[in-house]
């Protein structure tokens, strides 16, 4: 659904956009992460056919989105990070206004502002005048008006900047409602909207995209090392010994919690999962085991790690 190609966007004195490549399969929910000023915003206005690029190829849907743009941003819906919105309006009336400047007939843009307001739970509020509604309907109308002429790739910048928890997690369940139908590019600094909602992620930063996979393999590539927590009741010098023998431990460290529990810590090498023999370790033993858990690295994590200096400035 979209190709990106050593797409580079320069402004006076500075690159925004570094030869950044990427291709988004069609049906996926992609997040594009990063901090303020990463390239974020200016890669979707490239891609949406906001701004012109400096060099470098974008196809949406099969199309340049320079030499086509008018048949690619038939394919493209948008919803900026500020939402511009016709307060003045009504919900519907805006709609319909919107349809019409996106090519559709009167009757195919009245059938398709009603699918959308029922698909963004807008319809109870269709005869408000936008600028009395709250911020969570103006994402919702936002994301109306970027859906209202069936587009195939869906480009959301920030859709969920400034709302409350309620209305996040309403705007992210509509978004997740989207996936296999539309294909969706989302831009957020947010590292838990993007667990939330996207299949893969890509990281930017400095202009260039460090990273780009789904969350489980990221996850899978830091998993190296990655300790296992059991909480085991035992006698203390049979534990110890029992996970001494174990193979695959490189180290381990018992701690007693409470009662006859001791919380032990194992590392083992890369790729190895220590929970099966834990487990039946435990089992032939007939020790209780109370947790058997294997550490999670965070999106938060994976981020740190791939943005980091390869080298510290010495002091």
């Amino acid at each position: 659904m979209i190709e990106v190609s050593n797409l580079t966007k320069r402004y006076a004195g500075r690159t925004a956009v570094d030869g950044i490549s990427f291709t988004v399969a069609r049906g996926e929910i992609v997040g594009l992460l990063g901090p303020n000023g990463a390239g974020k915003s200016t890669t979707m206005r490239v891609l949406s056919g906001f701004m012109p690029a400096s060099s470098g190829t974008v196809r949406v849907a099969g199309f340049d989105v320079f030499h086509d743009g008018e048949e690619a941003r038939r394919h493209i819906g948008y919803m900026p990070e500020n939402n511009p919105l016709y307060l003045e309006m009504r919900v519907r009336e805006y709609l319909k206004f919107r349809a019409r400047l996106k090519g559709l007939g009167w009757r195919r843009s009245r059938e398709r502002v009603t699918t959308v307001m029922e698909q963004c739970g807008l319809t109870d509020v269709g005869r408000r005048i936008i600028g009395q509604l709250s911020k969570g309907y103006k994402q919702r109308v936002g994301l109306a008006d970027a859906l209202v002429h069936e587009p195939d790739l869906i480009i959301l910048d920030e859709p969920t900047i400034g709302l409350d928890p309620q209305q996040i997690r309403s705007v992210r369940t509509l978004i997740k409602s989207l996936a296999g139908k539309h294909t969706v590019l989302i831009s957020t600094h947010i590292l838990p909207e993007v667990e939330m909602m996207c299949g893969r992620v890509l990281i930017m930063y400095n202009g260039r995209v460090l990273a780009s996979d789904t969350p489980e393999n990221l996850q899978r590539r830091m998993a190296g090392g990655s300790q296992v927590i059991a909480e085991i009741a035992a006698p203390q010098a049979a534990l110890e010994a029992a996970i001494a023998a174990l193979p695959d431990v490189e180290q381990f460290d018992i701690v007693e919690t409470d009662g006859a529990f001791f919380r032990c810590a194992l590392t083992p090498p890369e790729g190895i999962d220590l929970r099966p023999a834990l487990a039946a370790l435990a089992s032939q033993n007939g020790w209780p085991l109370r947790e058997l858990t294997r550490s999670r690295h965070s999106l938060e994590d994976i981020y740190v790690q791939v943005t980091k200096p390869k080298s510290e400035d010495p002091e």
